[in-house]
């Protein structure tokens, strides 16, 4: 192999590695992101240390998990989307009720089999009891953490703006074992 044929397959491959560089970055900025789960308050589902993706294209949906920036402004949380603009949302023996309708929430059975009926997971609540209105409003969602008797959400710090949402979790990619999809 001559100089210029050595020289040209390093040059190829110096391409090739730009490209894929920038495609990752593209893919990043726009696309998708790793994320680290802090805390406690999405357990039994997500924990504390867990790398997640997000996809920063999907169109938030109730029961999707998503990341958005957290009112304080200083870290991003993990929660669960419970309310859509327009719900009523209210918690009632502690079974969900959105726009009047039960919605048994089957992602918290394992935390609920836990506490083996000794006490509720969720406290009683309404929308109008923690926000003082009975809706939630245009471009806002209501989020709780699936730890409920811990998490810090709408609960304490009222609905979110949607603009805030960074993006829904699509899947758990760390620890390797028992990988959760959305």
């Amino acid at each position: 192999m001559s100089f210029n044929q050595v020289k040209g397959e390093i040059v190829l491959c110096l391409k090739a590695c730009a490209i894929a560089i920038v495609m990752v970055f593209i893919c990043h900025i726009f696309l998708f992101t790793p994320t680290l789960v802090s805390g406690e308050s999405m357990m039994p589902n997500y924990q504390d240390g867990n790398c997640v993706i997000i996809s920063k294209m999907s169109e938030v949906g109730r029961f999707d998990t998503v990341v958005f920036r957290a009112p304080s402004g200083d870290e991003n949380f993990v929660k669960r989307v419970i309310g859509l603009p327009g719900d009523t949302v209210e918690m009632k023996d502690d079974l969900l009720y959105i726009n009047g309708e039960p919605h048994p929430e089957s992602y918290l059975l394992k935390a609920k089999e836990r506490l083996k009926a000794t006490m509720l997971l969720t406290g009683d609540f309404t929308l109008r009891d923690i926000t003082g209105s009975s809706t939630v409003p245009e471009g806002y969602v209501f989020v709780l953490g699936d730890n409920r008797l811990i998490s810090n959400d709408s609960r304490y710090f009222g609905y979110i703006p949607m603009k805030s949402i960074i993006g829904e979790v699509k899947f758990k990619v760390w620890p390797l074992k028992n990988h959760q999809e959305k």
